[in-house]
C-alpha cells in the first residue's frame, strides 16, 4: 500500500470511528468517566482528519500550481454513470 492509500484509508477509518462515537454519545448512557474517554478519543479522531485533509489541500495547491505530482494509484474499479 503506498502513503496515499494509507492516508486515505487512515482518514476514512478514523471518519467511520469519529461518527460511531457520535452515536455512541448521542444516546446518552455513558457513565461521565466514559463520556470523558470518548470525548477525548473523538478529539484525537478529528486532528488526524485536520491532518490528513490538510495534507491533501497541500497536494492539490502542489498540483495546481506546478502542474505536476508524483504518480498516483488510482482505483480503475469504480465505474462511471455516463
Amino acid at each position: 500500500m503506498n502513503e496515499d492509500n494509507k492516508t486515505t484509508s487512515d482518514f476514512e477509518a478514523a471518519l467511520a470511528e469519529l461518527a460511531a462515537l457520535v452515536e455512541r454519545m448521542e444516546k446518552g448512557d455513558l457513565s461521565l468517566d466514559d463520556s470523558l474517554k470518548t470525548f477525548e478519543r473523538g478529539i484525537a479522531l478529528t486532528r488526524t482528519c485536520q491532518e490528513a485533509l490538510q495534507n491533501a489541500e497541500l497536494r492539490v495547491r502542489k498540483l495546481t500550481t506546478e502542474g505536476t505530482l508524483e504518480p498516483m494509484d488510482i482505483d480503475t474499479d469504480e465505474t462511471n454513470d455516463e
